[in-house]
């Protein structure tokens, strides 16, 4: 049995200003109109590799991203695990080790999968999974090894050992898979990708000269961070290597309580844990790490010129989304979010507008972006974390005008949800509804109001917005007070566990 493990915590603050703290990268549609990276990750192995519903950790505060992009494909039995906060995939992976052996199989494998990857070829990726998991029933940990096509500076490196002789025969796959689910995968690969190796060492992300000796040798693959292995086999590997951090994870688990639909770990005993990678942790130190080829047009979309790897470009060579007009212009990614952009006499420039920022860059220097987001955290600057339009399980809110003194809002509410119970203690509020019907509490009264009406929540009024109709609900909400922080919240009731 293979359960899919998805990593879902990172941040992606290279691929700022459309990958934020509050909503990053993974659950952006940066690839397909239709679904985020999270949402394609998760699709890649539901009903193909495995019927198992997936094991997801992410960060607590995305939780409901996480619930309602799940609900959008139609996957609703994950267990969906919150990180109270981050600390690295090795412990991560072996709270999923833990709830894997523990819960659903004492003899699952893992198939663990950033979020934010993307693959072209994923009938290759599943039939190189699969036999992976024959390797992996002999005792490895097996790791994807890309195929390097390019000397990129800023990948990790593995290089290759010896061969596993290990006999990997299609006829064995099926021990490893459920027999209900989709057998059309051609799992008839080339040969190369059915061979398993001992990995003889990782590599840090090499300088350029490096990257092309690498690449020149063929004997590196990139570093992929996906791995399969025995949930058994991880811990009992864990525990031998970093037994600290295994400790750190089986108090932690020892302590996991049901919250709604999602998977709480006690975050005095989690923080306390190691933070520390899986590389770092078992890779490097075990003797039984195995690398298998994967050449399936994998690209883990860390920066922006990375898109240019995977995203057809114009007879000029540029890859161009949005309302953007362009002239003498060459070799450019340029992506409009809220207004138009244009560009004249530019060649090699990433440009991306979005409501509240717009990043120029040298295409070169996509690595670099990151600093542009450590100057806006340590100016205590919102860029950094969220956008104008912020989401909530209840729907969205837009931030249109804030100065001095007032804010005016866009909020968006689904159909049969509501806010919390709530009042401030510094700003009063006043609601226009413009678009279908609200139910709303102001202290002793519940109302109803339609479009084009409106009401007055002074400072200090206990309220609550809900949407009792069967259309989303839109207001414009104007607030006025000394301080207008979305801390300033006290809840006395919350559908959300918030």
């Amino acid at each position: 049995m293979i359960i899919p493990v998805i990593l879902a915590g990172g941040s992606g603050t290279r691929l700022w200003p459309v990958s934020r703290k509050s909503y990053p990268k993974q659950f952006i549609n940066l690839v397909d109109d239709e679904l985020s990276l999270f949402q394609q990750t998760v699709l890649r192995v539901q009903g193909t590799l495995t019927d198992q519903p997936p094991i997801i950790l992410c960060n607590d505060e995305h939780r409901f991203l996480v619930s309602e992009q799940l609900r959008a494909i139609g996957v609703n039995n994950a267990s969906v695990i919150l990180e109270p906060v981050g600390r690295n995939t090795a412990p991560a992976i072996g709270i999923a080790a833990l709830y894997a052996k523990e819960r659903i199989d004492k003899e699952a494998q893992i198939l663990v999968l950033p979020s934010d990857h993307a693959i072209a070829d994923v009938d290759g990726f599943v039939a190189t999974a699969l036999l992976a998991g024959n390797v992996a029933q002999s005792g490895y940990l097996v790791t994807f090894g890309i195929k390097v096509v390019k000397p990129e500076t800023g990948y990790g490196y593995i290089k290759q050992g010896r061969q596993i002789e290990i006999q990997l025969e299609h006829t064995n796959i099926d021990t490893n898979i459920d027999t209900n689910i989709d057998t059309s995968i051609d799992t008839s690969i080339d040969t190369k990708m059915n061979t398993a190796c001992r990995i003889e060492k990782f590599v840090e992300k090499p300088d350029g000269a490096t990257a092309q000796q690498y690449m020149d040798s063929g004997e590196y693959f990139w570093n992929s961070g996906m791995f399969l292995f025995g949930a058994g086999t991880y811990l009992n590997e864990l525990k031998e290597h970093a037994s600290d951090i295994y400790e750190g994870v089986k108090n932690a688990f020892d302590g996991i309580e049901k919250d709604l639909d999602f998977i709480r770990l006690p975050e005095l005993i989690f923080a306390e844990i190691r933070s520390e990678s899986i590389d770092y942790a078992v890779m490097e130190s075990t003797h039984n790490a195995a690398v298998m080829s994967l050449d399936v047009g994998w690209n883990d979309l860390g920066v922006w010129s990375s898109l240019t790897d995977i995203t057809a470009a114009d007879q000029n060579n540029n890859i161009i989304s949005g309302d953007v007009l362009t002239a003498d212009t060459s070799n450019s990614l340029i992506r409009a979010e809220s207004r138009l952009v244009a560009t004249v006499g530019i060649e090699n420039v990433i440009v991306i507008e979005t409501a509240d920022a717009v990043l120029v860059a040298d295409k070169s220097k996509s690595q670099e972006i990151k600093s542009i987001v450590n100057q806006l955290n340590s100016m205590g600057r919102p860029e950094a974390e969220t956008h104008q339009k912020v989401y909530r399980p209840w729907g969205w809110y837009e931030t249109i005008c804030i100065s001095e003194r007032f804010q005016v809002k866009r909020i968006q509410v689904k159909p049969g949800l509501s806010l919390s119970l709530q009042m401030h203690h510094h700003r009063a509020e006043h609601w226009v509804v413009v678009k279908g019907t609200a139910t709303i509490t102001r202290g002793e009264d519940v109302l109803t109001y339609t479009e084009d009406q409106s009401t007055y929540i002074p400072l200090g009024e206990v309220h609550r917005l809900a949407n009792p109709g069967v259309i989303p609900l839109e207001i414009i909400e104007v607030q006025t007070g000394s301080y207008l922080g979305e801390d300033d919240i006290v809840r006395f009731e919350d559908n959300f566990g918030r």
